[in-house]
């Protein structure tokens, strides 16, 4: 439901598959040590992976959309894969054409891949300069996976850990590839526009420029777009009935302004936590306005009905056109603003646990 960087999409999950299949490992870990590569004309990949019979697939895909880029076959446990990239970037290499996934942070250098069918997460990785930084990376965060969950519980001492160590990795890699990456994980924990806003400035033209780099840069600027502290501006929408429904007609009260569809799936596994919160702050001046970007009528009503949203919804039917998204710069859900008695937006897209905790210390 969500157009995003397929790196940010698949991390989280991978990061987790990497942590087991270490543990499980280590041996194969140890042997893990990238060397630099004499530079060569574009990328080959000669890999070594036991597992799998002669004939299947291994397929490079790209990192920002998930798309192959190039493909061949093991033949005799061996495989290999040529190409060039314009800058190091972060790739994901496919067996059979299903997951799991190898992770590969690819620069134009001669590479060597040994792994196997159980050990895919954990492969060793000679040849790319670029791979060390992104195996440095990963041992930087691994020990603070459960904060980057997305329902993960609050602790305060493992974030600011986590955030410290990942600044540190920035300020000891001005110059990777890997540092944009970094930034958004950085942004993931912190939810902080300026800061992200701050590190970014400091890169080299070439590492703003691509296509992780990119990604930050529309990131700051979608921060930008009806920022925290600002008035969300007043909008009129049609409820189930027909009947028109202001956001003003709200004010005084916490608002959480709810954007999300009956066929989007994420923002219906989400709708039990706002329930949650609904029932519980509800007679402490909060509400939610749910504004829907659905088309058909009935598939909305019957949503409504079946996940127990009892607060007013309104919808112009109008899917992802729909005005109040188009006003706002809706281009993914689910999202969410919430805005305080005085119609300044106090948080945006609070989810999970974190939805709570926000209510909690704004609604004593």
């Amino acid at each position: 439901m969500k157009k995003i960087f397929f790196i940010v999409l698949v991390l989280p999950m991978l990061l987790n598959a990497q942590t087991k299949a270490k543990a499980k490992s280590a041996p194969l870990v140890k042997k893990a040590i990238v060397l630099p590569a004499k530079p060569i004309d574009g990328f080959v990949i000669n890999g070594e992976v036991t597992g799998f019979a002669d004939g299947t697939t291994v397929a490079l895909l790209n990192g920002q959309t998930g798309a192959p880029e190039t493909e061949t076959t093991i033949a005799k446990n061996k495989f290999t894969l040529k190409g060039k990239v314009a800058a190091p970037d972060f790739k994901v290499i496919l067996f059979n054409k299903q997951p799991p996934y190898l992770t590969l942070f690819l620069d134009n250098s001669d590479v060597k891949i040994v792994t196997t069918k159980e050990t895919i997460e954990s492969p060793f990785v000679k040849g790319s300069p670029s791979h060390a930084d992104y195996e440095a990376f990963l041992k930087t965060i691994q020990p603070y996976q459960k904060v980057f969950a997305e329902n993960a519980a609050e602790d305060a001492t493992a974030t600011t850990q986590a955030l410290q160590a990942i600044e540190n990795f920035i300020q000891q890699h001005p110059t990777s590839y890997v540092t944009p990456l970094a930034i958004i994980r950085y942004n993931q924990l912190a939810d902080d526009a300026a800061k992200m806003e701050t590190m970014y400035n400091v890169l080299s033209n070439d590492l703003k420029t691509s296509a992780m780099g990119n990604y930050i840069a529309q990131q700051i600027t979608e921060a930008k777009k009806n920022a925290v502290g600002t008035v969300l501006a007043d909008f009129t929408q049609p409820d189930t009935t027909g009947t028109p429904v202001s956001l003003s007609s709200l004010r005084g009260k916490y608002v959480l302004v709810d954007f999300w569809a009956s066929w989007c799936r994420p923002c219906r596994q989400e709708n039990p936590n706002v329930v949650a919160n609904y029932n519980k702050f509800k007679d402490k001046n909060f509400t939610v306005l749910g504004v829907s970007l659905d088309k058909a009528k009935p598939s909305w009503v019957d949503a409504i009905n079946m996940d127990g949203l009892t607060w007013n919804h309104v919808s112009d039917l109008q899917g992802w056109s729909n005005s109040v998204a188009q006003q706002f710069g809706i281009f993914s859900i689910p999202q969410n603003f919430l805005i305080g008695p005085d119609g300044k937006i106090v948080a945006k897209n609070l989810r999970g646990p974190a939805l709570e905790r926000k209510l909690s210390a704004l609604l004593k």
